[in-house]
């Protein structure tokens, strides 16, 4: 191989290498208020203290319409690789039925837990149809004049 072959391929495999981005990126998920907001919030306040004191909730608990959860996390992302969660901040508001604060509790990353993402999968039923299949099934199945030969 002559030198010139030689040093086109380095040059290549050089600007190859280099093309590989070793960027290290720090993304910011969530709006959790500053702890000095956090630390003026008290039991018996109501819902729209609270909303004026830390503003809206990141997520309301779909089952129970009084927990509030303001959360943020800070994650890692390098090139491909799978992001890892450097830090988790969560804060739960649980109301009571009078709209007033009940309890206040306040997770980390350390004291929370990883759920597993189960791989069970449900059995699906095929005699069930479809919406398009039940809308349009029974296009033409009406018969209001009987076309049998009658004796």
């Amino acid at each position: 191989m002559s030198i010139v072959k030689k040093m086109f391929c380095l040059i290549a495999l050089l600007c190859t290498i280099s093309a590989c981005s070793s960027d290290i990126f720090i993304v910011h998920n969530g709006n959790m208020p500053s702890n000095d907001r956090i630390s003026l919030l008290q039991k018996g306040q109501s819902k729209e203290q609270v909303r004026e004191l830390l503003g809206s909730p990141s997520s309301i608990n779909p089952l129970d319409d009084n927990t509030w959860i303001y959360m943020s996390s800070d994650i890692k992302k390098v090139a491909f690789f799978k992001p890892e969660e450097l830090k988790r901040d969560v804060l739960t508001i649980k109301f009571d039925d009078k709209d007033i604060v009940k309890s206040v509790s306040r997770y980390s990353k350390e004291n929370g837990k990883d759920i597993e993402i189960s791989e069970d999968a449900t059995d699906f039923d095929e005699t069930n149809k479809s919406l398009l299949k039940e809308y349009l099934g029974g296009v033409g199945a009406y018969m209001p004049f009987p076309t049998g030969n009658k004796k």
